[in-house]
C-alpha cells in the first residue's frame, strides 16, 4: 500500500468514527506534509483519494471538509486496482455555472492555503469538483490562470480620494504598507510577479500610476522616477518572498521559525565563537521579526529618498552647487 493510501486510510477512518463529521474541514495538503513528514505531492495525492471516495468535498475560500459518511453499499475500489491512466469520474458542473472568475477564486485559495507550486489546473478543477478539460473553456493555461489570479488579487489594491492630499513620503508610505499586507495575505504572488519581465496586469496600474505621480509631482526626471518606483516596489517584493519560503519550510519540518532558530542556537554559537562582535549581540538578544525588518528597510529607502528629492528644485532644476547624483553635505 503507499503512503498516499495510508495516510487517506488513517482521515477515513476518523470519518467513518465520526471525529470529522460532515462540514469539519479536514487537514490541508500544508498540514498533512507538516503532519505525516510526506511530500506536497503524496499530501495531494490524499486528498485526491478521499474525494474520489465521495468523503470529502472542497469549498472556496473555505478549504476541503468532510462531505458526509459514505452510504450504504460495496467501496469504490483502491486507487491501486483502478485502470492506470484513467481519472476518477466527476460531475460535470450545470452549463453556465462554471466562469473564470470561479476558476480564479478557487485558484488562488489553493495557492493562498499550500503555496503556487500545489497548484495545477487538475487540482482547481478538483476543488470546483469539475473535469480538468472544463477549466480550458475559460482559461488557456496554468500560465494563464496565474496571469488572472494575480489581476485579481491587484483588484484589492486601492486608494481613497483623500490619501491624493498626502505629501509624497506619505504617499509612498501608504503604497508600500498596501502591498506589504497584500503580499501577506497571498505568499505566493512575491515570485509570481517579475521586475526584470513585468507582467501586464491591468488591475496592478493604479498602485504603479500612484507611486509614479507622487515622485514626477516632486520634479524628479524620467530616469529617477522609475528607478526609485521599481527600487520600493522590488524592496517590498524582495522582502516578502520569505513569506512563502518561510511557509513552505514550516510546512516540511513542523517547526516554525522561532522553533528552528532554538534547534540551531548551540552549533550557531559555536561557529561563531571566534567572532567576538558576533557573539556579544548573540547574547544579549535579538528579536527577529519579519514586519519589523520590513518597516526598518521601508523608513531607510525613504529617507534615501528624501535626500534625492532634495537636490531638486521646484522648477526641476538641479540647485545651484548641487550634483543631482550625490548627496548633498
Amino acid at each position: 500500500m503507499d503512503r498516499y493510501e495510508q495516510i487517506a486510510g488513517e482521515l477515513r477512518e476518523r470519518i467513518e468514527r465520526g471525529e470529522l463529521r460532515p462540514g469539519d474541514r479536514v487537514p490541508s495538503t500544508r498540514e498533512i506534509t507538516r503532519r505525516w513528514n510526506v511530500a506536497m505531492a503524496t499530501a495531494t495525492k490524499v486528498l485526491a483519494e478521499l474525494r474520489g471516495r465521495g468523503l470529502v468535498r472542497a469549498v472556496p475560500g473555505v478549504g476541503t471538509v468532510v462531505a458526509g459518511s459514505p452510504g450504504p453499499g460495496p467501496s469504490p475500489a483502491p486507487a491501486a486496482e483502478r485502470p492506470p491512466g484513467r481519472q476518477l469520474p466527476r460531475r460535470p458542473a450545470p452549463e453556465g455555472v462554471l466562469t473564470a472568475e470561479r476558476i480564479v477564486a478557487a485558484a488562488v485559495a489553493v495557492a493562498d492555503g499550500e503555496g503556487l507550486e500545489a497548484l495545477s489546473m487538475r487540482r482547481v478543477a478538483a476543488e470546483l469538483d469539475v473535469a480538468t478539460m472544463s477549466l480550458y473553456r475559460h482559461v488557456p493555461d496554468k500560465d494563464g490562470l496565474v496571469h488572472l489570479m494575480m489581476d485579481r488579487v491587484f483588484a484589492g489594491v486601492s486608494f481613497s480620494a483623500a490619501d491624493a492630499a498626502l505629501g509624497w513620503r506619505a504617499r509612498l508610505e501608504l503604497a508600500a504598507h498596501l502591498l506589504w499586507r497584500t503580499f501577506r495575505a497571498h505568499p505566493w504572488l512575491a515570485s509570481a510577479l517579475s521586475v526584470t519581465r513585468p507582467q501586464p496586469v491591468a488591475n496592478a496600474l493604479p498602485f504603479g500610476e500612484w507611486v509614479l505621480s507622487a515622485l514626477v509631482a516632486e520634479g524628479l526626471d524620467v530616469s529617477s522616477v522609475f528607478t526609485a518606483y521599481l527600487t520600493l516596489f522590488n524592496y517590498v517584493r524582495g522582502t516578502a518572498l520569505n513569506l512563502e519560503m518561510e511557509a513552505a519550510a514550516e510546512a516540511a519540518t513542523g517547526q516554525d521559525a522561532e522553533a528552528w532558530m532554538d534547534q540551531q542556537e548551540d552549533m550557531f554559537m559555536e561557529m561563531v565563537a571566534a567572532y567576538p562582535t558576533f557573539v556579544r549581540l548573540t547574547r544579549e538578544g535579538y528579536d527577529f521579526d519579519l514586519d519589523q525588518l520590513f518597516e526598518f528597510g521601508l523608513q531607510r529607502l525613504l529617507d534615501g529618498l528624501a535626500v534625492l528629492i532634495g537636490q531638486v528644485a521646484p522648477d526641476g532644476r538641479t540647485p545651484p552647487g548641487q550634483d543631482s547624483r550625490s548627496p548633498r553635505s
